[in-house]
């Protein structure tokens, strides 16, 4: 078993959320993933470079995050495509991940759609502390830090306030625990085509 935690977040909310809950990462040394969703990026172009310099990453969460699951392979391939677009046109690179929106799992028709539009792996998630739901900062902190094991790939959410009160005490509770927090990249450093992550 890994020492290693990948935290990832939804790519959305306002810049200063985002902003604060980034910094709150840089002061612990930990980087995390951020999944943006493309209307995001459309509206904060900035934050696609305030990430990347924070040392984090940066993968595509569909650009209007709808059920994805709900569609067929040709319109999930433009709600992928159109992030994937923006991803390139404000970084150079349309990221290593992508990540279905409104589901753990994807459906072998957006599988197909997210490889067409160059995602070899979607990554998925282990623990969802359902931060989106704003229950408090300590509800946040404690959803996580109950049930986390190395390995995990936890998804939470950039514009919540509970969300960024509730990071340092998450970093400071896997420290206590030997976690270390890493970017998803560095957790799956190699990774089969096709495949999901976690499986």
């Amino acid at each position: 078993m890994t020492d290693a935690v990948a935290l990832t977040f939804h790519g959305d909310g306002t810049p200063a959320l985002a902003n604060a809950l980034l910094t709150a990462a840089e002061k612990h040394g930990a980087r995390v993933t951020v999944m943006a969703v493309g209307r995001w990026l459309g509206r904060y172009p900035q934050m696609a470079q305030r990430v990347l310099h924070g040392g984090h990453e940066l993968g595509n969460h569909t650009e209007h995050h709808l059920a994805i699951d709900r569609m067929s392979e040709t319109l999930a391939y433009n709600e992928i495509e159109q992030c994937a677009l923006r991803l390139e046109k404000l970084t150079g690179s349309r990221g290593r991940w992508f990540r279905q929106s409104q589901g753990q799992h994807a459906t072998p028709e957006v599988r197909a759609a997210a490889l067409r539009a160059g995602y070899s792996t979607l990554l998925s998630y282990d623990l969802d502390p359902m931060d989106y739901r704003d229950p408090g900062s300590d509800a946040v902190m404690r959803n996580v830090l109950s049930r986390i094991r190395g390995g995990d790939v936890v998804s939470m959410h950039l514009g919540h306030p509970g969300t960024v009160a509730a990071l340092p005490q998450i970093l400071d509770g896997l420290r206590e625990r030997g976690l270390r927090p890493v970017t998803a990249s560095e957790l799956f450093p190699l990774t089969p085509p096709g495949g999901i992550v976690p499986s």
